[in-house]
């Protein structure tokens, strides 16, 4: 094997190729008998529901528990201040956020949420 034809090789192996789709199969014609209603089988729809995710309510509950009270209040007063910073065009402290706040908050609420989410999904 010479070198060119092995760079030849690894070029074409590394390189990506168009692919191309088959044609969709043909719609039966319009001049066909359409089948009457004796002849279809009746397929019952039924709608399956989705099922609802209970990690919502669970971490909302969790927000609420003495654990997890101060870091919600953290957050609160946190989002107070940056909403009133926001609101005063005078304003001219330190931009602030509060991420630290929220994952503080997320952090609670999961480790709560956790153990009672995995004992709904057994």
């Amino acid at each position: 094997m010479s070198l060119s034809s092995f760079i030849a090789d690894l070029y074409s192996s590394l390189t990506i190729t168009e692919v191309h789709a088959e044609a969709p199969p043909a719609e039966p014609e319009a001049e066909e008998a359409e089948p009457t209603k004796e002849e279809e089988p009746e397929a019952e729809e039924e709608e399956v529901e989705e099922p609802e995710d209970p990690m919502p309510a669970l971490l909302e509950e969790c927000e609420k528990t003495k654990e997890c009270a101060p870091a919600k209040h953290h957050y609160d007063e946190c989002v107070e201040r940056v909403t009133a910073a926001a609101e005063d065009p005078n304003s001219k402290g330190p931009k602030e956020d509060c991420v630290e706040e929220f994952f503080h908050l997320m952090h609670c609420t999961t480790e709560c949420a956790a153990p009672k989410l995995w004992a709904k999904l057994k």
